[in-house]
């Protein structure tokens, strides 16, 4: 984007300030595109409640909720459907925040926390976890334990922490390929029902969710969110170089490994309570900036949108027949594969021309 096209950008843009700390920048298109991303989290969020067998529709939802359904309406809410619904749409606000923050510091299009191995450490702390102490060890703690591993690994490995995006980049693609490996080792000698139990955790899954996992992951956001928008004014000016960044006194290096931090934490979060759910983090910020036209991290835009992949992806495995009973992961997992080719065919193109 130009600097004239940045600016006038910038200048249709507004602010909303909560005290001195924390500055939340947004547009008119910005605005729009919040309010039809969350039509479209309602009517999605509706749907998976009111399809399928023990379909709740929103009357009978607003009965369990006032404690006036029939026993299996409410059992339907509490224990299937609802915390279901929630987990998939808190997962969706936290990978899409994490990969917007991913990929405001690194300014890399591609990046993601997946690309520095933590998809691929959650793995394979579930494949260890489950062939050392099978049964001793629950697979989300080992799910946790392998990405913060992986994440600890990387920090070590670059020989600067996170300050430099290509080192980190480099030599998380290196740690995801060994903790790959390690994963395919483990599915190798594995008996069948516990490979069952791995493979969810390696694609990613919704099933068998609970309110305890509700409580985790929207917990966990209303930690880590706060953090975010306190870092949203400096985020803002991250695009324009680290120069510029520093002269404007946001501390750039300090910045990325802050806002690199946060991404880990909010995709770990999202890991112990689905798994390694993967592309959500890479593909939500990009249609995030492609239904706003705007500079910037677009970060309300890029939860929303992650929450609104999510949610789809995991309706369409609960209701079409050719995917149902699936992992969600295998959906995001195509979709994303798709989305990527689209951008490297577009970028290729660009660059012939």
């Amino acid at each position: 984007m130009s600097a004239a096209a940045r600016g006038d950008n910038l200048a249709a843009r507004r602010e909303v300030r909560l005290g001195t700390a924390v500055a939340l920048g947004f547009s008119r298109r910005s605005a729009r595109v919040v309010l039809a991303l969350l039509a479209a989290l309602v009517v999605v969020a509706a749907a998976s409640l009111a399809l399928g067998s023990l379909g709740i529709s929103p009357a009978d939802a607003l009965a369990a909720l006032r404690g006036e359904a029939d026993v299996t309406t409410t059992f339907a809410l509490e224990r299937l459907r609802g915390p279901r619904l929630l987990v998939g749409a808190g997962v969706g606000v936290a990978l899409g925040l994490a990969g917007g923050l991913f990929q405001t510091v690194t300014r890399n299009p591609l990046g993601s926390p997946d690309v520095i191995g933590l998809s691929a450490g959650a793995g394979a702390g579930v494949a260890v976890a489950t062939l050392l102490v099978p049964g001793a060890v629950p697979a989300p703690v080992g799910a946790v334990a392998g990405a913060g591993a992986a994440i600890g690994l990387v920090w070590l490995a670059t020989g600067t922490g996170f300050s430099s995006p290509a080192r980190l980049i480099v030599t998380g693609i290196g740690v995801a390929a060994m903790a790959t490996a390690v994963t395919q080792y483990v599915v190798a000698v594995m008996l069948r029902d516990q490979g069952a139990e791995l493979a969810v955790y390696v694609v990613g899954s919704l099933g068998s969710r609970d309110l305890g996992h509700v409580a985790q992951i929207w917990g966990a956001l209303l930690l880590l969110v706060p953090c975010v928008a306190l870092l949203g004014h400096r985020l803002a000016v991250t695009d324009m170089g680290d120069p510029l960044t520093d002269a404007l006194g946001a501390r750039s290096n300090q910045t990325r490994t802050l806002a690199i931090v946060l991404s880990v934490l909010l995709a770990a979060a999202a890991v112990a309570v689905s798994g390694p759910i993967t592309f959500v983090a890479l593909t939500a910020p990009h249609v995030a900036r492609l239904l706003t036209r705007a500079p910037g991290p677009n970060l309300t835009v890029s939860g929303l949108t992650g929450a609104v992949l999510v949610v789809a992806s995991d309706l369409v495995v609960q209701h079409v027949p050719a995917l149902e009973g699936l992992p969600v992961g295998v959906v995001t997992a195509g979709l994303g594969g798709v989305y990527l080719g689209y951008l490297l065919t577009t970028g290729w193109k660009k660059t012939r021309a």
